[in-house]
């Protein structure tokens, strides 16, 4: 009787956790007040001195992400766990500009020759003390478990040369719409994915993360593949999207622009 008492308390305590999701909605409340939207949705800028006299709220919505106990997030569906992920990084990029600001320029300024800015152990979560990088790296782009690249269109690095910081937080039920519309906001960004004579020009993001995009997402197994996905976004002729695919057409990747994605 006590096996059975223990196993129907297991299934509801599985089941609830499954039925239950995190709410995100003061995250998307401070977004939508403190992220400008430029260049037709390509870009956005930061309003960090609104961040910061909105710190309070911030640190409130950061103190709710690490209340989330591990078999609380197990327990989530796969979109649901990406999409926090994603909020978690982005709310604490903006935390940490915040704790120097305004005396950077630049989110590199936060490093030291010994230690970059994403690798500093200052996030309090799943019971440990992570970095950026152990968000992104090690939980989101983690080998076998989400196999999403759009996420490098959704996760921000407070620079200029990022993926706009969204002005929603994603959630787990509107996640493949929000990343389908980040990154198609980011390949329509003329001043970093463009083609000019036979060569396509785009973000350093795809050198860098290159094994991402080639990794068999929707049966794409070279950046090329990947890329004339999205031939309406990068403005390609079907003559030059023939040309990509055969590999007629260069890819080269442009400088990244560092400078932090402040408001002006």
């Amino acid at each position: 009787m006590k096996k059975l008492v223990l196993l129907i308390l297991l299934s509801i305590t599985t089941l609830s956790s499954q039925a239950a999701s995190f709410d995100h909605s003061n995250w998307d409340q401070l977004l939508k007040k403190h992220v400008i939207i430029i260049n037709g949705g390509g870009s956005t800028q930061v309003d960090y001195r609104g961040f910061s006299r909105d710190r309070f709220n911030l640190k409130a919505y950061l103190r709710s992400l690490e209340a989330v106990s591990t078999p609380t997030f197990a327990g989530w569906t796969k979109a649901e766990q990406l999409a926090f992920l994603i909020n978690a990084y982005n709310a604490w990029t903006i935390e940490l500009i915040l704790t120097q600001y305004p005396s950077i320029k630049s989110i590199k300024d936060l490093g030291s020759w010994l230690e970059s800015p994403w690798e500093r152990r200052f996030i309090h979560l799943f019971g440990s003390t992570h970095s950026l990088d152990d968000i992104e790296h090690g939980m989101i782009r983690a080998e076998g478990i989400y196999q999403e690249p759009r996420i490098h269109f959704a996760v921000n690095c407070a620079s200029i040369g990022c993926p706009a910081l969204s002005a929603d937080a994603f959630t787990g039920d509107k996640l493949e719409g929000q990343l389908a519309v980040v990154t198609h906001h980011f390949l329509s960004d003329r001043s970093r994915n463009f083609l000019k004579n036979d060569t396509l020009n785009v973000s350093k993001i795809f050198k860098w993360y290159r094994d991402d995009f080639e990794r068999g997402w929707r049966g794409y197994h070279t950046l090329q593949q990947f890329l004339s996905a999205y031939q309406t976004s990068l403005g390609l002729s079907s003559d030059e999207l023939q040309r990509l695919i055969s590999s007629d057409i260069e890819i080269e990747f442009i400088d990244y622009d560092w400078q932090l994605n402040d408001k002006h």
